[in-house]
């Protein structure tokens, strides 16, 4: 059980899901959680739904936050940054979940040094299933990080990484379940081809996606040897594989991944 009160700053579709993973995982209690948001409607319904603190005043939640967590967009974080500096506790973890805001340039909105975690979680934090990457500057400490990776693996699972691989982050999990989704679609779209109702189509193929990752994730297998098992000589699996193959997908992929990476990239050097 954690003995710190964590702020939240920002209360929308992220805020709301890691607030809802922390409690779901009993680390916190409700009394432990504040936040604020700019719309009274976010805040509401917040505070309906979990039964904490909430608040519009931003200076209050930095002012009684051990860790504080920035759930904002990053074109906000110049708006909001210099109007809580000044109210942050000397030992506060400030969590940032922007993309393409580097440490370096967190701590300059900040004008000083700050203990900082730099954050990239995707959006199936939303069902308790997300990816999040952590790097943090040279004033947190491993105890620090390790508190705060644990609140991440509340709602996923989590990695500590070294700041130069945050853009790799970005392209294979903070972007790439719109990928996923596309291949969902894709595949339930074959299946209505193929005279299946678009419904039943979604749940087949979505299953199958999560079953074939939980396959990697619990087996340890290489995702080459998983794909062997599936395909019988002359079957109907490699088949569809040979047709993927001749199609480019692999190279899709890697070509598409990439230009993410390289935009979240030119984000961070903007």
């Amino acid at each position: 059980m954690f003995d710190k009160i964590i702020g939240f700053i920002g209360a929308g579709n992220m805020g709301s899901a890691m607030i809802g993973g922390i409690l779901g995982s009993s680390i916190a209690n409700t009394s432990q959680i504040i936040a604020s948001a700019h719309s009274p409607e976010t805040l509401e319904r917040i505070r309906t739904k979990y039964s904490i603190e909430t608040t519009r005043s931003n200076e209050t939640v930095a002012s009684r936050s051990d860790i504080l967590f920035l759930a904002v967009k990053p074109d906000k974080l110049g708006e909001v940054i210099p109007n809580i500096a000044g109210y942050l506790k000397p030992n506060c973890i400030v969590v940032s979940i922007a993309a393409g805001r580097t440490l370096s340039a967190l701590r300059d909105i900040f004008g000083k040094d700050v203990k900082l975690v730099r954050a990239m979680p995707n959006t199936p934090a939303l069902v308790g299933e997300g990816m999040s990457a952590l790097c943090a500057n040279e004033k947190v400490g491993a105890k620090d990080l390790a508190q705060v990776q644990e609140l991440f693996c509340c709602f996923g699972k989590a990695e500590i990484v070294p700041e130069h691989m945050m853009d790799a982050v970005v392209g294979v999990s903070g972007s790439s379940p719109a990928y996923i989704y596309m291949f969902i679609e894709a595949m339930a779209d074959a299946a209505v081809a193929d005279g299946m109702p678009r419904a039943l189509a979604y749940k087949f193929a979505a299953q199958s996606v999560y079953g074939a990752a939980r396959m990697i994730l619990e087996t340890g297998e290489h995702p080459g040897v998983l794909k062997d098992a599936v395909c019988s000589p002359g079957g109907t699996t490699i088949e569809a594989v040979a047709a993927l193959e001749k199609g480019g997908l692999r190279d899709i992929v890697i070509t598409a991944q990439r230009a993410c990476s390289r935009k979240s990239h030119e984000m961070s050097m903007a």
